[in-house]
C-alpha cells in the first residue's frame, strides 16, 4: 500500500484560517462543539451522496511525535500511512478519509506509535490500541480469564449515516431462547485440551428429526465479539434458518491457533476422528454433509475451506468470513493436495 492521498476537511480548513487570523477563541469553541456532538467529524461531499469526508480527531499536548489510527479505514498494516496531522501548534490532531456512507467498523488510536506491524508482541496492546475519548460508542473485546494472551481491548465504533440496520444482533425480550453449554475436550491427536461451547436451540429434543449442525472456529470470538447465540435465536425464531446445534470450538492459546488453523492436516484429523464423533454422541445432530456447515473468520475462514475440501464427507458447506486467503505458507503441500483431492 502506497502513501495515502491527502484529503482536506472544510471544517478543519476553516478552523485553521480562523487561528491564523488571530481568533484564539475558535479552537475552544471547536472542541466544545465536538465534545457535544461526538467524533469523528463527518462532512457531506457536494455532488456525491454515496461518500462523506470523515475526519478523525485527537486532542493531545506535550511530547508527542505521532498519533496513528488503527482499524477502520486505516486497516492494520502500514501505520506510517495513517499518522494524524497536527493543526499548527495546537492540541488538535486530525486525519481525513473519503468513505462510503454505509460503512460501519471499529477503530482505535496509538500515541507515539513505533510504526511496526500490528502483531508486534513487544508493543503493549493496552497502550497501543486506545479508544477514541471523543466517541461514546464503543465495542469491547473482553479479557478471557482462561487465556492470558487475550487482553481486553476497547474499540470505538465508526458508523456512517447509511450503515445498514443490524436487527439480528439485538436480543428480543419475547420468544424462546436457546442455551449454551460449556465442555472441555481432550485431543489425543493434537495432544491438547480446549473449551467447546455448544448452542442448542429452544425446544431442543431428542425425539425429533436430527438437527442441522454448524461448527465455528475461534469460539471465544463467536461468543464475545459476535453474539452468535442471539443471532441464531433471532434467525430461527423468524424462520430464516432451521433449528440447529452450533459447536463453537476454542483454541488453547494463540500459538496453537496459528498452527492449527492454516491448513493443518492433524487439525482436520482431530475434527473428523475426535470432535465430530463426540458431538454426535452427546447431541442429536445430523450426519448428512448437506446439513452440516464448517465456518470461521480470518484464519478460521481459511481453515473452514481447507477442512471442507479435506473432509467433504462430513462438511458439505463452508462459511468463510474474511478468510485469510493471503496465506501462502505451505510446508506440507496441504493446499495443493486438498485441491487435487476435491
Amino acid at each position: 500500500m502506497g502513501a495515502q492521498q491527502t484529503l482536506i476537511s472544510p471544517r478543519i480548513t476553516s478552523l485553521q484560517q480562523l487561528l491564523l487570523s488571530g481568533n484564539i477563541a475558535a479552537l475552544p469553541a471547536f472542541w466544545r462543539e465536538i465534545t457535544q456532538q461526538g467524533a469523528p467529524l463527518m462532512e457531506a461531499i457536494e455532488g456525491d451522496d454515496k461518500h462523506a469526508l470523515v475526519t478523525f480527531l485527537w486532542r493531545e499536548e506535550g511530547d508527542t511525535h505521532n498519533i496513528v489510527i488503527w482499524g477502520g479505514p486505516a486497516g492494520l498494516d502500514h501505520p506510517e500511512d495513517h499518522q494524524m496531522t497536527r493543526l499548527l501548534e495546537s492540541d488538535l490532531w486530525y486525519k481525513t478519509y473519503r468513505l462510503q456512507t454505509d460503512l460501519r467498523g471499529v477503530y482505535t488510536f496509538s500515541v507515539n506509535d513505533p510504526l511496526t506491524k500490528s502483531g508486534d508482541e513487544s508493543v503493549d496492546v493496552g497502550t497501543r490500541f486506545l479508544p477514541d475519548p471523543l466517541n461514546s460508542h464503543q465495542f469491547v473485546y473482553h479479557k478471557d480469564e482462561e487465556r492470558p494472551d487475550r487482553q481486553e481491548v476497547v474499540f470505538s465504533i465508526l458508523e456512517l449515516p447509511d450503515a445498514p440496520a443490524q436487527p439480528w444482533i439485538v436480543p428480543q425480550s419475547d420468544g424462546a431462547k436457546g442455551q449454551v453449554e460449556v465442555h472441555r475436550l481432550r485431543s489425543h491427536i493434537l495432544d491438547n485440551e480446549r473449551r467447546v461451547w455448544v448452542y442448542i436451540p429452544a425446544g431442543y429434543a431428542k425425539n425429533v428429526e436430527l438437527y442441522h449442525l454448524l461448527l465455528l472456529f475461534d469460539g471465544w470470538s463467536y461468543i464475545d465479539l459476535i453474539p452468535t447465540p442471539t443471532i441464531l435465536d433471532n434467525l430461527i425464531r423468524e424462520g430464516m434458518i432451521p433449528p440447529l446445534v452450533t459447536v463453537l470450538l476454542d483454541h488453547p492459546d494463540q500459538e496453537t491457533r496459528n498452527r492449527e488453523l492454516p491448513c493443518h492436516q492433524p487439525f482436520v484429523d482431530f475434527l473428523t476422528q475426535e470432535l465430530i464423533p463426540w458431538v454426535r454422541e452427546h447431541y442429536h445432530v445430523t450426519n448428512e454433509p448437506a446439513q452440516t456447515i464448517v465456518g470461521g473468520s480470518s484464519y478460521g475462514g481459511l481453515a473452514a475451506v481447507f477442512v471442507g475440501l479435506r473432509a467433504s464427507e462430513i462438511f458439505g458447506n463452508m462459511l468463510a468470513q474474511s478468510g485469510s486467503f493471503w496465506w501462502d505458507k505451505d510446508p506440507e503441500g496441504d493446499i495443493q493436495a486438498a485441491y487435487s483431492q476435491a
